[in-house]
């Protein structure tokens, strides 16, 4: 059975999701709710290990296939410098 839930947002934020909503044939609700099934954090943990293991096996493949995808190194102690 579904549940109601009840949020509040600004009423542009209302609008653009009204406006996208008749755009698409769809209904806010309808939006919101494909918006939080694709929300990683709301997966199956379970799911989110079989995805880690795969990008660790696929890596280098990637990288080789995209070098200029790959990310460039952050030093050690480099994040707090920067902030």
């Amino acid at each position: 059975m579904a549940k109601s839930v009840t949020i509040r947002v600004p009423d542009e934020v209302h609008a653009r999701l009204q406006e996208r909503a008749a755009r698409e044939g769809s209904t806010v609700t309808a939006i919101l709710t494909e918006a939080a099934l694709r929300d990683p954090r709301l997966s199956d943990p379970a799911s989110l290990g079989r995805a880690a293991a795969w990008v660790r096996q696929h890596a280098e493949e990637f990288a080789e296939a995209f070098p200029e995808e790959e990310p460039v190194p952050v030093p050690r102690g480099a994040e707090a410098d920067a902030a």
